[in-house]
């Protein structure tokens, strides 16, 4: 795996479905992140260059209740949807056979107790919905997603850097969490390295598939990564400081 390459400003965004292509990559865009998602097409090229890669655009109103609509955006039989302050590090074939078996592969949240929204209780989990691997067969959950993500009340309390209790008014996840936890099957659940969210994960075992952030991966971490990800490596442990 290489470095990501610098940034190009001026390359198009790919916005129109291939044709004929069983697997690929979407992303849904809505608003000024054409630089950020610019450097996750292209760890997505230098990871998976045979992958083709289709930027669904939303009008610059939507919100992120408009992602649970995304098994109607994707031209692939077998897609990976991937929010756009991701960067890719390491191949990502597991996730798709997972898919593949089982409908719909994806990590429970860094915070993972889906009560924490308004609509929800008890010991209900919440997944995130940053990274989706899916088929057709996953239909039912992207259904119920849509059914639930509007229908219940999913703000959030949490503290701001000062103390203070503030709102977050609404957000996607819950009602894909309910809809998750309601299905008579569940996903697959990968582990954290394919949805590596740095300002909560600090410590992890091998490579790190999938970096989420708007930070970029440190050179330590790509390094890493790079090595961790040959056959014949030992698996190491690693933790922030």
């Amino acid at each position: 795996m290489s470095q990501i390459p610098s940034a190009n400003p001026a390359s198009p965004l790919p916005t129109a479905p291939p044709k004929g292509a069983k697997r690929g990559i979407i992303y849904v865009k809505w608003g000024p992140n054409n630089a950020v998602l610019e450097r996750s097409i292209r760890s997505v090229q230098s990871v998976h260059p045979e992958l083709p890669i289709h930027v669904h655009q939303l009008p610059d109103n939507a919100t992120l209740l408009d992602k649970a609509a995304m098994f109607d955006f994707t031209p692939f039989e077998e897609t990976l949807f991937l929010d756009v302050d991701t960067v890719l590090l390491d191949r990502l074939d597991f996730g798709f056979e997972m898919s593949i078996k089982h409908g719909l592969a994806c990590c429970i949240c860094e915070n993972p107790w889906a009560r924490r929204y308004g609509g929800l209780k008890g010991d209900l989990v919440e997944y995130n919905t940053g990274v989706l691997f899916f088929t057709r067969a996953a239909k039912p959950f992207f259904d119920g997603w849509l059914r639930y993500v509007r229908s219940i009340d999913s703000s959030i309390k949490f503290h701001n850097q000062q103390g203070q209790v503030v709102v977050m008014p609404y957000n996607d996840q819950a009602g894909f969490s309910l809809a998750l936890n309601e299905a008579p099957t569940p996903p697959f659940i990968l582990p954290l390295n394919w949805n590596f969210r740095p300002a909560w994960h600090r410590s992890w075992w091998g490579p790190i598939k999938i970096w989420h952030d708007y930070t970029p991966p440190p050179q330590q971490i790509v390094d890493f990564t790079k090595q961790q990800a040959r056959p014949e490596s030992i698996i190491q442990f690693l933790r922030f400081q």
